[in-house]
C-alpha cells in the first residue's frame, strides 16, 4: 500500500493539460471504435454482403491499425524532437479531417484511404497526452492523471454507439471529425512540459526510434512493455468486434449487434480503467494490479468461449464483465511511458500502445487462419491463449515503475 505521508495538491489533476488530454482521448476512442460499430451498416450501404462483410471488415480494421502502427513511430519521434504539444495538435488535426472525409466515401478504395489516414492521426494523441501529464504532475499523483485520461477516453466508445443509433453511419464519422476540430481550440491553451524543455537544447539524442533496437536490455524492456497490452486488443478486436460471428457459433437466441457489444464492453472498460488506476496508486504497484486484471480477463475469455444457447441479454452482460478486467489500459500506458528516459519517453508512449494496436493485424490474420482450420470458437481459444501467455511472461520480467523519478535520460 502506498505511503500517504505525502499528499500533493489534487487540484493539479484538473489542469487544462489533463482536461485536454482526457477529452482528446475521448474523441480518439470515439473515432477508433466507430468503424467496429458501423462496420456492417457501412459496408452494406456500399453494396457488399455475405463473406465480404467479414473480409472487408478485417481489411479496413487492419489498414486503420497499420496507420496507427506507422503513426506511433512518426508522432513519437516528433514528440521527443519537437515537443509534446505540437504533436498533440498535429495528430488531432489529422484524424479529425480524415474522419470528417470518411463520411463522404462511396467506394471501398476511398474507405481504405480514410481509415489509414485516421489511424495515422489517432496514433499520436494518447502518447503525447500521457507524456505531458506524467511530466507535469507530481510523481505521487501522476497515476491518477493517466487514470482520468483513460477513464474519460474509453467512454468515447459508449458515446460512439449511442450516436450511431441516432444517426446514419456517415453522420457519425462527420460528428467525430467536428468534435476533434472543436478540441483544437482548447488544445491551444496547453503549455509544453518543463521536463522536455530541460533537455530541448542539450546535445543528446532525442526521439531516435532505432535506439530501442541497438541496446539489448532496452529492446527487451520495450518488447515486454508492448506484450503486456496484447490481451486488451485481443478481447476487443476478436471477441467483441466479431461478436456477431461468435454469436452464431454460440447459437445465441436472438441477434447480436457489434455496436452494442462494443458499448457494453467499453462500459466495463471505463469502470476498469478507473479502478486499475486507483488501485495502482492505492497499493503503490503497477505490476500487481496488471497481473490481477490479466488473470481475471483470462477467466472471462474462457467464460465467453464456453457459452452455448444463451440469450442476448446474457451475452451482453458477459461483454460488459469482459471489459472490466480489460480496463487496465490506463496502467499499461503509464508503465510504458515510465519505463524510458525523457529523450525517448514520447516515442515510447506513442509507439508502444500503437504497436499493440498494430498487432491486431497478425492477431486477426491468425484468427482467420485458425477459423479456416477449425472453427470460430476454437480459433478464439487458440489466439487468445497465445496472447494471454505472452502477456503473463512479459509482465513477470518487467520492472516496477510506481513512484519512479522520470527526470532521467536514456544513454
Amino acid at each position: 500500500m502506498q505511503d500517504n505521508s505525502v499528499k500533493p495538491n489534487l487540484k493539479a489533476l484538473f489542469s487544462i493539460t489533463v482536461i485536454v488530454g482526457a477529452l482528446g482521448y475521448f474523441v480518439d476512442v470515439y473515432d477508433l471504435i466507430l468503424f467496429s460499430i458501423v462496420r456492417v451498416q457501412s459496408l452494406k450501404s456500399l453494396g457488399y454482403s455475405g463473406d465480404q462483410l467479414l473480409n472487408y471488415g478485417v481489411l479496413l480494421l487492419n489498414l486503420q491499425m497499420l496507420g496507427m502502427l506507422l503513426g506511433g513511430i512518426l508522432w513519437g519521434v516528433l514528440g521527443d524532437k519537437k515537443g509534446r504539444v505540437k504533436i498533440l495538435f498535429g495528430s488531432i488535426l489529422l484524424y479529425s479531417l480524415a474522419n470528417f472525409a470518411n463520411g463522404f466515401v462511396h467506394n471501398i478504395e476511398a474507405f481504405v484511404i480514410c481509415r489509414f489516414l485516421a489511424g495515422l492521426g489517432l496514433a499520436g494523441e494518447l502518447g503525447a497526452a500521457v507524456t505531458l501529464v506524467l511530466e507535469i504532475l507530481p510523481k505521487e499523483i501522476r497515476g491518477y492523471g493517466t487514470m482520468l485520461i483513460a477513464t474519460v477516453g474509453v467512454s468515447g466508445a459508449v458515446v460512439a454507439n449511442l450516436v450511431a443509433k441516432l444517426f446514419d453511419w456517415r453522420m457519425t464519422f462527420i460528428i467525430g471529425g467536428v468534435l476533434g476540430i472543436v478540441l483544437l481550440f482548447l488544445q491551444m491553451r496547453v503549455i509544453e512540459s518543463g521536463t522536455f524543455k530541460k533537455v530541448e537544447n542539450l546535445k543528446v539524442s532525442r526521439g531516435n526510434f532505432f535506439s530501442f533496437f541497438t541496446n539489448w536490455k532496452r529492446f527487451i524492456r520495450y518488447m515486454k512493455s508492448i506484450f503486456i497490452g496484447l490481451p486488451i486488443w485481443f478481447s476487443l478486436s476478436v471477441l467483441i468486434t466479431f461478436a456477431p460471428e461468435f454469436a452464431k457459433a454460440i447459437k445465441i437466441n436472438g441477434t447480436i449487434h457489434a455496436g452494442d457489444a462494443v458499448m457494453w464492453y467499453y462500459l466495463g472498460a471505463t469502470i476498469g480503467d478507473f479502478t486499475s488506476g486507483f488501485l495502482s496508486q492505492y497499493f503503490g504497484s503497477r505490476k500487481k494490479v496488471v497481473f490481477g486484471f490479466i488473470s481475471v480477463l483470462t477467466v472471462m475469455v474462457i467464460v465467453y468461449l464456453l457459452q452455448n444457447h444463451i440469450s442476448t441479454t446474457t451475452f451482453y452482460i458477459i461483454c460488459f464483465i469482459t471489459g472490466l478486467p480489460a480496463g487496465y489500459w490506463a496502467v499499461f500506458v503509464t508503465i510504458s511511458a515510465e519505463q524510458f528516459g525523457t529523450n525517448l519517453r514520447a516515442t515510447a508512449a506513442s509507439t508502444i500502445p500503437n504497436f499493440v494496436r498494430g498487432l491486431v493485424v497478425p492477431i486477426t490474420f491468425l484468427f482467420q487462419y485458425f477459423v479456416y482450420l477449425t472453427n470460430v470458437k476454437a480459433s478464439g481459444a487458440i489466439v487468445g491463449g497465445l496472447c494471454l501467455l505472452v502477456a503473463f511472461i512479459s509482465l513477470w520480467r518487467l520492472d516496477e515503475t510506481y513512484n519512479k523519478d522520470l527526470d532521467f535520460l536514456e544513454e
